[in-house]
Parts: C-alpha cells; structure tokens; sequence
C-alpha cells in the first residue's frame, strides 16, 4: 500500500548504497581524469558548474546513446530551497485527503505506529535525502549546494540523464498519473529512475576517479540517515525500489535489447511493479488483471465514507507480508502469483478505518500460498485476536481494532479489515466478489 513520490531525484542514502560496487557486466573503462578546479567566488561556481554541466550531459548523452535537443540549464540550491520544492511537488501530487488516506491505511494494516504523521515525516524525509533533481517544468536541474562539485558529477549524470529522458520521451506525462493505480504508476517509476541509475552506474565505471569522491562523498558513515532511519520499512524499501529494482529491470532490459529497448519502453511501459521485479514477464507482456468492485460504503453506514481506492500490486504485498512475517523469502514467495487487486479504505467520523481488499492469482496454489501467508500476518499483526473461524477457505478472527476475514474462492482471495461491530461479513463478501 506504498504511493509513489513522484519527484524526479536523486536520493543520497540510494546513492550509498548503489555506489558501494559499479559493477554492471558491461566491463569497466578507464578514462583519463582532470582535477577539478578550484572555486573562489559564487560567479566562478556557478560559470564551473555550467561548464560542468555541459560535459556530463555530453557524456551522459553518449553513454545513454540519447542525442542532445538542446543544453540543459543548472543550479544549486540550499535545504530550505530543497524543503519548498518537496511540499510543492507534494501539493501538486497529493492532496492532504490522499494524505490522511495513506496514513491511515499504513496504520490500519500495522506498516506505521499509531502516532506516525505521514506528510510532515516524509517532508523531512526528502528534504534530508535529495541530492539533487530534475524539474521538467523549468527544465532544469537543481544540486545540493552544501555538497562538493566533483561528488556531486554522478547525481549530474543521473539528473541529467531525466533531463535526456524528458527531451525525447516527455516526462511531464507521468506527473498527472490516474488515480487507482498506483502499482502502475510505480512500475513506471521504476522504469525512469532504473534507466537513470544505470547510466549514472556506467558513468561511474568509466571514470574511476569520480568514482572515488563520490564514494568519499556518499560513503555511508557520511550520508545523512536519520529520518531514513526512522521511516517505517515499508516507506524506506518503497522509496529505494525504483532505484534497485528499477535500474535491476532496467538492466535486465538493456541486455535483451540494448538502449532502444529501454528507451522504446517508454512507449510500451511496464504495467505492474510484478512485471519490475519479474522482467520475464515484462517480455512476455503479462498483463495485470484488472479487478474493480461497487463502493459499499452504504452497506456500512452514513457514518463512513471511502477515502481510498487503488491497487497493492505484487510489490505491495510483498511489504505488507513481510512487516510481519519477517521473511523476505516467504513474503516474496507468497506475493509472486499475483495476477492483479484492488482495495479500498473507508473511514467512519470516529476515525474507525475498514479495509476491503480483493486479490487475484496466476493459480488456485498461488492463491492458497497468499491465503494462508496472509493469515499467518494476521495473526503476527492482532496477537491477541479471537481465532471465530478456520476452515481451509475460510479464517475470521476478532480483534480489538474490528473483524478480520479472509475467503478463498478459487483464483481470488477477499479480505475484509477493521470490520465494524454488526455489520455482515457475507453480505460484504458478496459485494467485493462482483
């Protein structure tokens, strides 16, 4: 149940961790370096960082194989530029509804404790961890001015690959993305930040000193990690799975095909985080079930409203399994027969929140396997529950937080969350079963 942060970007905590080994299977060239100049004055850094600009987009260009429409405009900025940006592109994306709505249904399914404040979190959390990022409006790209020039060459290259990406492919058609698929609209995440942490992978393997200071720069004993440290899991994994798993779909892409393949899929995008994590079934174009049902909010009274409506995906299951089974073997093993979702969250004027959820499987075993590794979950999620029903299609238990009811029926798993006090689980089941 992860929203997509829809800011083109460089991450400093996934630079750590990416920049740790450039080994990509493609070789490793060596390539002659020059000293950085030193800067005296602010005309002189900014006259540095446009020339330096201009090289890296050269290089970027060359490496990425995406010719030059035309140069690309640069900039540093300071935290407090950095902080604007980040609740301007989430008042542009996300509304404080849609907010309290994935607020809610982390705390609802145990991904966030009880007190956790999603909006104010996560604006610290970008404002601590953007390095530097691309603006398709004003096409230009903003640095972080506190960090070093020759460290910051690799967030160049990965910024200014977004900025190639935007020339030839039209990024700002991702921004307006339809609400109700937001496993969709991941996946495709996955595939810009993917294409662009790989070049900037191949831009580091080609120069072995810039390699160095980058990793003396975003070594991770350097990088600021605090708030990353505290995010709740399923937010930090969310906020790295474009990056690793998008540039490990990305590269599985490129040597299919080279270049032109990733770049043609920007037209033939992929369509759920399972074609990301499974790029086999990206070339077999496995499409996702897509799954709709009536909003039942009437059925549970005036006193509730639907405040969400989307898709987990085999990536967000996978986060919601693994809160609790703290497995990833399992978790991925059960989330991996995912076919296709939809879920909805509703929220009384109490502040109860409910949560329908209905699921489809490549098999009648895939569903059986997610079956029973959800109700493992539940029962690690509400340990004090009242165990009402176990049969092998069946298992409901009472809890302090609602009803908890799980049915399988065939190829489909429905689930119902928070189930309020006198309200019937069948006449629901029956209604999200379609």
């Amino acid at each position: 149940m992860s929203k997509r942060i829809g800011i083109l970007m460089s991450l400093a905590v996934v630079l750590s961790l990416l920049g740790g080994s450039t080994s990509t299977g493609f070789g490793r060239h060596q390539a002659p370096q020059r000293k950085a100049p030193l800067i005296t004055s602010a005309s002189n850094k900014a006259a540095t960082l446009a020339a330096t600009t201009a090289a890296i987009l050269k290089e970027t260009s060359q490496i990425r194989e995406l010719p030059i429409l035309h140069q690309v405009k640069s900039g540093a900025q300071t935290k407090t530029e950095i902080e604007r940006m980040v609740i301007r592109n989430l008042d542009e994306q996300n509304t404080i509804a849609q907010s309290h709505a994935t607020e809610q249904s982390m705390k609802k399914l145990g991904l966030a404790s009880p007190d956790f404040q999603y909006r104010p979190f996560l604006i610290g959390l970008l404002t601590e961890q953007v390095a530097g990022y691309f603006d398709p409006k004003q096409q230009e790209f903003f640095l972080a001015d506190w960090i070093d020039i020759e460290g910051q060459k690799p967030v160049m290259a990965h910024e200014l690959t977004h900025a190639l990406q935007d020339q030839h492919f039209n990024l700002r058609r991702f921004q307006k993305w339809p609400k109700g698929d937001a496993d969709a609209e991941l996946a495709a995440h996955a595939l810009i930040e993917g294409d662009a942490t790989l070049a900037m992978r191949l831009y580091l393997a080609k120069n072995p000193m810039v390699e160095i200071a980058f990793k003396r720069t975003f070594g991770s004993d350097r990088t600021p990690s605090t708030q990353f440290r505290q995010a709740p899991r399923s937010m930090r994994e969310s906020l790295v799975f474009p990056y690793q798993e998008g540039m490990d779909w990305t590269t599985a892409v490129y040597k299919k095909g080279g270049w032109s393949a990733v770049s043609h899929a920007f037209t033939d995008l992929p369509q759920s985080t399972e074609q990301i994590l499974h790029p086999e079934k990206y070339f077999a174009h496995e499409s996702p079930t897509h799954i709709d049902f009536a909003d039942i909010h009437d059925q549970l009274g005036s006193n509730w409203k639907r405040i969400d409506y989307d898709v987990n995906g085999e990536w967000g299951y996978y986060l919601i399994l693994d809160q609790f089974l703290n497995s990833s073997a399992q978790s991925r093993r059960a989330a991996a027969g995912w076919s296709g979702d939809r879920y909805a969250v509703f929220e009384s004027t109490a502040g109860e929140v409910f949560i329908a959820q209905v699921s489809e499987w490549d098999t009648e075993n895939d569903a059986h396997e997610f079956f029973d590794a959800y109700a493992r979950r539940t029962h690690l999620r509400y340990p004090n529950s009242d165990l009402q029903a176990n049969t092998p299609d069946r298992r409901q238990w009472g809890t302090s937080e609602g009803g908890v009811v799980l049915a399988l029926e065939g190829r489909r798993v429905l689930i119902l969350e928070g189930l309020p006090k006198g309200i019937d689980a069948n006449t629901l089941l029956r209604r999200i079963a379609g």
